[in-house]
């Protein structure tokens, strides 16, 4: 099997969970995702877009971590969590996903505004990546058989 690169952009959201969801995460316990509501509307709204998480035979493809957020919540704002001049920090569920780096922006915006949607902060910390190079093996059968394709016709 060949591996080649194909270019991507990447799509990180940082989602709020509590303290017992971020042990039983760490744990291991998989499962634990379909126990929060925020993931699961997350994860939803993954498998309502085609086009994010697309490995040609896979499909809805993520990556998560685990880990902390800081912030100092300042005048003006409306905070999920903290208070005004308050250092707060929050268990945090990280979401990656790639999505192709041709996709047309109104399709990337259309993803985007769903995620801000349902995200529960008022400022959603959303990260969205130029684009990337990840290992793709559907690529890799494209360009053999575009080969395939050359050598039958200089052949003839």
């Amino acid at each position: 099997m060949n591996i080649e690169m194909k270019s991507v952009r990447k799509l990180r959201v940082h989602w709020p969970i509590a303290s017992e969801m971020f042990a039983r995460l760490a744990k291991g316990e998989a499962g634990a995702l379909q126990d929060d509501q925020g993931i699961v509307a997350l994860l939803q709204a993954l498998a309502e877009s085609p086009e994010l998480g697309d490995f040609g035979n896979y499909r809805h493809v993520f990556e998560s971590g685990v880990g902390f957020e800081g912030f100092t919540v300042t005048e003006g704002a409306n905070p999920t969590l903290g208070r005004v001049g308050q250092r707060t920090i929050s268990t945090t569920f990280v979401f990656t996903t790639y999505f192709d780096a041709a996709l047309d922006d109104a399709a990337v915006d259309r993803f985007m505004r769903r995620i801000v949607e349902i995200h529960p902060w008022e400022v959603p910390v959303i990260e969205l990546s130029g684009p990337v190079s990840v290992s793709s093996t559907e690529m890799a059968a494209v360009y053999e058989n575009e080969a395939a394709s050359y050598e039958n016709e200089a052949a003839s």
